[in-house]
């Protein structure tokens, strides 16, 4: 049976410096072969998530669960991804 990705989701919105650094960070993992599927979520889009993350995006989640707010945690995400893919 074949294995899905683990699913990094990153919440963000426009004109945010931070969540642009996030997205870089993510996507240089990545491309160093980390193996995850990036989905990117606007917060301006939904009421329940602009109040509940509006003053600590970026906000990472890995498979529904946090991993960092306010910038990407690097070490935290790469020990996650390494329980969740065996």
């Amino acid at each position: 049976m074949t294995r899905s990705l683990p699913t990094v989701k990153l919440y963000t919105r426009p004109d945010c410096h931070l969540c642009d650094e996030a997205r870089r960070e993510l996507e240089a993992m990545r491309r160093a072969g980390q193996l995850f599927v990036l989905v990117e979520v606007d917060i301006d889009g939904d009421d329940e998530l602009l109040r509940r993350h509006l003053e600590r995006i970026p906000v990472i989640e890995l498979d529904g669960e946090e991993v960092s707010a306010l910038g990407l945690d690097e070490d935290a995400l790469r020990t996650r991804l390494a329980t969740v893919s065996g």
